[in-house]
């Protein structure tokens, strides 16, 4: 669901944008308002973005390889913090250099003095469109959590990345026409730098929360909380498992969990009785979470030492790095505890 609406999110800012662009530019042309500069490249930026945010997308989609054997789904990260740093630079860092050329060398606008008001308005009623595409789609999952956890705590990053872009481009408007409509009506041009430096610090502001946002997705985040205690509820809901020693779990994708136990489990008369068991585990885990998708499960017998060698119950809800979820580490673990125990 996540992938579908940010999809048709995305599209419908791309389009709102590539039009606003256009319309932008022949405005910058005709009155020389470097407010409206600074929203031209504003909007070519956030299409540009736009595109980066479908590419990535289709790219998460390849299938698995042996030098990727958990897929390609991070991908989504990646391009959505390259969305952050094109924001930052391409849109924050040219609106302040704009604001500061207009600061040295004021002028008023003195032709076509109705075309920028009027693409401005035009702009924010486009704008509006897109913003409310996003909100109705980010709505399907959102759930009750506020915007803020939602933008915060969201696995899949085009949803909140178009929902602060379009937020970002209707306040730039709102801070252009503000920049525009003194300069019109005082003649001082140093209202038309204003607005343009008030765009830049906005575009500012929210590249670096998008930067440190997907910085996190990029270094690999555990489940939440309530799906932690999903999770566990369906392994110990049955007798083929005593109790969990150590849990870890890795989102490798918007779409993907992974999840790595170590069991204490009873006494079995075969290892088929205990494959079973495990395999019934494994079928709780994903019905509870369907997103738990690749699942690693070590069993045991419980003894303290066999604790102290895992993280402890405490530690449940730990992000396990990409080493310490592998096959191997796994292997690596079970022979630490056998050794100790």
């Amino acid at each position: 669901m996540s992938a579908n609406g940010g999809t048709k999110a995305i599209v419908a800012a791309l389009l709102a944008n590539v039009g606003i662009a256009v319309t932008k530019f022949i405005a910058f042309l005709l009155t020389g308002s470097s407010s409206m500069l600074a929203e031209s490249i504003h909007s070519v930026a956030d299409s540009g973005n736009q595109g980066l945010l479908l590419l990535g997308g289709k790219r998460a989609r390849r299938e698995a390889t042996p030098q990727h054997p958990f897929g390609y789904g991070r991908e989504r990260y990646v391009y959505a913090f390259i969305v952050a740093i094109v924001l930052f630079s391409l849109g924050g860092l040219f609106a302040l250099y704009e604001a500061w050329h207009k600061a040295a060398d004021p002028h008023p606008i003195e032709n076509w003095q109705w075309v920028p008001v009027v693409v401005l308005v035009a702009a924010i009623v486009m704008e509006s469109f897109s913003f409310r595409t996003a909100i109705v789609e980010s709505n399907l999952i959102r759930g009750n959590q506020s915007w803020v956890r939602f933008i915060r705590r969201s696995k899949a990053p085009e949803l909140p990345v178009v929902l602060l872009e379009d937020f970002g481009a209707l306040v730039g408007l709102v801070f252009a026409l503000f920049g525009v409509g003194m300069t019109l009506i005082t003649g001082n041009g140093m209202w038309d730098a204003a607005g343009t430096a008030m765009i830049g610090v906005l575009l500012v502001v929210i590249a670096v929360v998008l930067a440190i946002e997907t910085k996190s997705l990029l270094l690999g985040e555990g489940a939440e909380a309530t799906d932690v205690a999903t999770i566990e509820r369906a392994v110990t809901d049955g007798p083929e498992v005593e109790r969990i020693i150590h849990m870890k779990t890795l989102y490798l994708g918007p779409e993907e969990l992974l999840v790595a136990a170590k069991i204490a489990v009873p006494a079995c008369e075969s290892a088929e009785e205990l494959a079973r068991g495990i395999n019934a585990v494994e079928a709780r885990i994903r019905a509870a979470v369907p997103v738990a998708r690749v699942i690693y499960l070590e069993p045991d017998v419980w003894s303290a030492t066999a604790q102290r060698a895992g993280t402890g119950a405490a530690a449940h809800t730990a992000v396990a790095t990409p080493e310490a979820a592998t096959p191997q580490a796994a292997v690596a673990g079970a022979d630490e505890s056998h050794a100790g125990g």
